[in-house]
């Protein structure tokens, strides 16, 4: 049983470090887009390349008001911090029931 106790601990530890990086990924977006960044720089495409797949469908659920303020960002990160409160925890502790 401490086979799948660990599996399953190493599952919660790599998503919560996954969701971690993205979580910084979205924001450093959010900063960038501030500043009209240089849509060639590798950053940049590197940024928009990996957070548009789960913004975009953020946006299209929630449109921009007529204010002009984008909250994809936002919402995804609520959405992280969700899945690390519920997630991670309930991972952690089917782990130990495992024990």
């Amino acid at each position: 049983m401490y086979i799948v106790t660990n599996l399953l601990s190493a599952i919660a530890e790599i998503i919560d470090i996954v969701l971690t990086l993205y979580m910084y990924v979205i924001i450093a977006r959010a900063l960038i887009s501030w500043v009209n960044p240089d849509p060639y720089n590798p950053v940049v495409q590197f940024l928009y390349r990996i957070t548009e797949p789960i913004l975009n469908p953020l946006r299209r659920l929630v449109p921009s008001w007529k204010i002009g303020i984008d909250l994809s960002p936002m919402i995804a990160i609520l959405i992280i911090v969700f899945l690390k409160r519920f997630l991670i925890p309930t991972l952690l502790m089917q782990a130990a029931y495992f024990r």
